[in-house]
């Protein structure tokens, strides 16, 4: 539609202007392609069901990839392993095509659980995770995001924006995979969160260029009090002190504090942060003697978020069922990792589970309550804080990505809701594709 305006213009309404794509309808809609979401998608068309995987960002992987923490864990527990399926599928194939070895996961690890994480490549675990999708069917729209979601029927008609383009995805059922519950936002259900967020992480890679024998570390470190004390340093912008930092690359040395991606004005916030942080870091490093040469290798696309909202599922799992390994008629997955709030002050203490204790998801944790036909999985699974400061890491991502990936199928397929299905078929579909079902 074109208006004439008084000087004599025209416009455009953005209506008339935006591109109408293709509409599509499905079985299932997975929003969010982070480590829940793949999982979800590929176990989704695996099953038969049309699959559609809408990600607002370039590639898949969440945090994992863009958000630079690529050591997906705990897929082991105490000598065996307790989660696999999907995501171990896509984990193990990457470090196998990258010509590394996976850690011996039969030796214990006491409090350090670190020693069973496996380091993944990130452009190949991009690749091997858009094949999975592909080989399984999965439309991936990337650069996309819901704005409006409504119910008509039997079906839900969500509509997708970009920059410049519009479409309507019409599906059976959709799976929350946003790690804020966007899906959830916009249906006006209840979330649940802090008044604050835990500090994320921002991770790049620093080459010192020089020998770290050669430099002496009490120097460094009364330089980086100083400037501290003098505010050309954050506290937060390196916590393992200079000489930890330099042997370690860089990588996730830095905290930024009340990191938030909730919307789109907090994540711009946060990554401006955490960017602005790097480069105070390189600038301090840069003025320090033999340190002259320092260079920049890479940066991760943007900071590692570790909370902001979680749905309100037709049950919460809370810290004590969490530390007390408890298990219910419909688990669907395990989960191992520590307890593991971040203070910004403090820093990390881990809360190891007490030793042969192995934590369980229900599928009523992955229902969205108030609401037929959504899920929920990844990090905004339904939970309390602290349960959720372990369930969040990203191989229970992937468990409870698959399992709300299953569960949606086979609603989809037999027209009714995730609580509504037969429990065992749920769990021979989902051991059918590798995944360790409790008590089955």
């Amino acid at each position: 539609m074109k208006l004439l305006t008084s000087w004599g213009l025209v416009a455009v309404s953005v209506a008339a202007n935006a591109a109408a794509l293709p509409d599509e309808t499905c079985d299932v809609a997975v929003v969010g392609g982070g480590a829940a979401g793949v999982a979800a998608a590929v176990q989704s068309g695996r099953a038969g069901a049309r699959t559609v995987l809408i990600e607002q960002g370039h590639q898949v992987g969440g945090n994992m990839t863009s958000g630079g923490v690529n050591f997906p864990g705990l897929f082991h527990a105490w000598g065996r392993q307790v989660i696999d399926g999907v995501g171990w599928e896509i984990v193990t194939n990457c470090v196998a095509l990258d010509g590394r070895t996976l850690p011996d996961f039969t030796k214990p690890t006491g409090r350090q659980h670190w020693r069973h994480q496996v380091t993944v490549n990130i452009p190949l675990y991009v690749a091997l995770a858009e094949e999975a999708l592909t080989k399984a069917g999965v439309t991936i729209h990337y650069h996309a995001a819901p704005t409006r979601i409504v119910r008509d029927g039997e079906w839900w008609k969500i509509s997708v924006a970009a920059v410049g383009d519009t479409r309507t995805v019409t599906c059976r059922q959709i799976v929350d995979c946003t790690g804020n519950g966007a899906v959830a936002s916009l249906l006006g259900l209840e979330r649940m969160r802090e008044s604050t967020c835990q500090p994320g992480s921002f991770v790049y890679k620093i080459s010192p260029e020089t020998p770290l024998d050669a430099l002496d570390a009490e120097a460094l470190e009364a330089a980086r009090a100083k400037a501290v004390m003098e505010g050309r340093l954050l506290p937060n912008d390196t916590r393992a002190g200079v000489m930890g930092f330099l042997r370690r690359g860089g990588d996730t040395a830095n905290y930024i504090d009340d990191a938030d991606n909730s919307t789109a004005d907090l994540r711009t916030q946060t990554n401006l942060r955490g960017r602005a942080s790097m480069l105070r870091m390189y600038r301090f490093l840069k003025s320090l003697p033999g340190l002259g040469n320092v260079r920049l290798l890479a940066m991760s696309p943007e900071v590692g978020v570790r909370e902001t909202f979680r749905v309100r599922g037709e049950y919460v799992v809370t810290h004590e069922d969490y530390t007390s390994g408890r298990t219910y008629a419909d688990s669907v997955c395990y989960a191992f990792y520590p307890i593991d709030l971040h203070d910004k002050v403090s820093g990390i203490r881990p809360a190891h589970l007490k030793e042969g204790m192995v934590a369980t998801v229900p599928l009523r944790a992955l229902v969205v309550k108030g609401v037929d036909g959504v899920l929920v999985a990844g990090r905004c699974v339904s939970s309390d804080r602290l349960a959720n400061s372990a369930l969040r890491v990203e191989a229970t991502c992937m468990a409870t990505g698959q399992a709300a990936g299953a569960a949606a199928a086979l609603a989809a397929r037999h027209k009714t809701t995730a609580l509504k299905i037969d429990f065992g078929e749920l769990a021979a579909l989902l051991r059918a594709h590798r995944a360790i079902v409790p008590g089955m």
